[in-house]
């Protein structure tokens, strides 16, 4: 028999996650004329997330349930558009307004004290940035498309965000922020980049958390002059990978240290992983000759199983701190724990029934973009869960994978009336006795 279910904690289970979204919905400004409103626009919204929330594939899939009595009782819909309108309602939405869902829902996070395991580093959260693609297509264009015209080939247009997450090196569950969309900006003939996507994202964050202690952990593309101070004028620390062959200047200097022997180096045996670890430091390095005043700590770590003599490529960051004996290990760990983002959030959206790089409808003005805004709130309320609801943890546990676990929640959906999503979770961790099959004779 299986034990008695644990109490949810108040605020950190789906059925208040989906009554606070609802209530960050109907806060936002409706751009139609009022005698044009017959579907508010809180329940256009509530609509598309629910159907991005059961990973549905299709609008049209979603558009076959509309009228199931679960779409009020757990997502609560008052109101279900079709799928045209739908479209035509979310369009012209500014996926800034949804910030406030995630910033609500961070803030719960934070009131149930449920990051506090998450702390890393100096006292601070780690926060991970990396850019991925949503759409392309070479025939469906709309106003906030990048788009890339080749020398030889077809011209495409695209839509990429940068998105956030906070991770721990030791925990599953990463907790996304609002992502920021690279999209074509008014007034600007260029292409956006991910670049000034990042500005953008640093200045929003902290406007959302000015106080929130946090350290940065970003790849190769993000070890520039001009980003490495924007995260300092936003007081972000950082560790940053700097690849060895995109900075000359940087190693070179580094070299000649290596000649000189001025560097410090540490050696340490992790008998639980079986590795032996080798550290080295150089202080105070400048970064290149455009910003020579630029002054960065560069760590280089490598490791070999105990006992051979074949070492790993090496990794390269940039601490924004002082290394020591007592920290290099955590920097080590803080800086290869950046692939979270991508496998933990993108590769969930893209290969684990999300369907994020499907067209459920591109629109001529922000409608893509808004879809996957609302997908990654999706993971955000997933994540919460996973995080600080024991239920559904015991049912993810049960089943032995989140693809498993949303396939026979959408079965459940599908074949029961339910008054929440508590009641699910609960048939999926206690098991359902199966009724006989009945028809509707009329």
């Amino acid at each position: 028999m299986l034990p008695r279910t644990p109490p949810l904690r108040k605020h950190l289970h789906a059925d208040a996650l989906f009554r606070l979204v609802r209530t960050g919905f109907e806060r936002l400004p409706d751009v139609r004329q009022e005698s044009q409103v017959q579907i508010p626009l809180a329940d256009a919204l509530l609509a598309a997330f629910a159907m991005v929330s059961r990973k549905d594939p299709s609008l049209l899939a979603f558009e076959d349930r509309r009228g199931e009595a679960n779409l009020q009782s757990i997502s609560l819909i008052d109101q279900g558009p079709c799928d045209s309108q739908m479209r035509t309602i979310l369009d012209p939405l500014e996926p800034e307004h949804l910030r406030g869902a995630f910033r609500d829902v961070f803030r719960q996070l934070q009131r149930g004290k449920a990051l506090e395991p998450l702390v890393s580093l100096k006292g601070c959260d780690l926060w991970s940035l990396d850019g991925t693609g949503s759409f392309s297509s070479s025939k469906i264009p709309c106003a906030s498309c990048l788009e890339k015209t080749p020398a030889h080939g077809t011209a495409t247009s695209s839509h990429q965000m940068l998105g956030g997450v906070l991770l721990h090196p030791d925990f599953a569950p990463v907790i996304p922020l609002a992502p920021e969309p690279i999209v074509k900006q008014d007034g600007v003939p260029k292409n956006d980049c991910e670049r000034n996507a990042a500005r953008r994202f640093l200045a929003k964050f902290r406007e959302d958390h000015p106080h929130l202690p946090v350290i940065v952990i970003e790849d190769g593309l993000a070890s520039n002059g001009p980003h490495i101070r924007d995260l300092k004028e936003h007081a972000c620390h950082f560790i940053l990978s700097v690849p060895e062959g995109d900075h000359d200047a940087l190693f070179t200097t580094v070299g000649e240290r290596v000649d000189a022997e001025q560097f410090r180096d540490w050696q340490f045996t992790d008998r639980e992983r079986g590795l032996e670890q080798y550290f080295l430091v150089w202080d105070q390095v400048p970064w290149n000759d455009s910003h020579p005043d630029l002054l960065v700590n560069v760590v280089r770590y490598r490791e070999t199983p105990i006992g051979e003599d074949e070492a790993t490529p090496a990794w390269d960051w940039i601490p924004d701190w002082d290394v020591d004996e007592g920290n290099v290990r955590a920097i080590m760990r803080g800086g290869r724990a950046r692939w979270k983002i991508a496998n933990e959030t993108f590769h969930t959206l893209k290969n684990q029934g999300s369907h994020f790089e499907h067209n459920f409808g591109h629109g001529e003005e922000r409608l893509s973009v808004v879809f996957a805004v609302l997908m990654m709130l999706a993971v955000l309320v997933d994540q919460v869960q996973q995080l600080g609801c024991r239920l559904f943890q015991l049912g993810r546990a049960k089943l032995g994978s989140n693809r498993l676990l949303w396939d026979r929640m959408r079965a459940v959906f599908e074949a029961f009336q339910l008054g929440s999503m508590r009641e699910l979770l609960e048939a999926l961790y206690r098991g359902l006795i199966k009724p006989k099959l009945r028809w509707n004779s009329s």
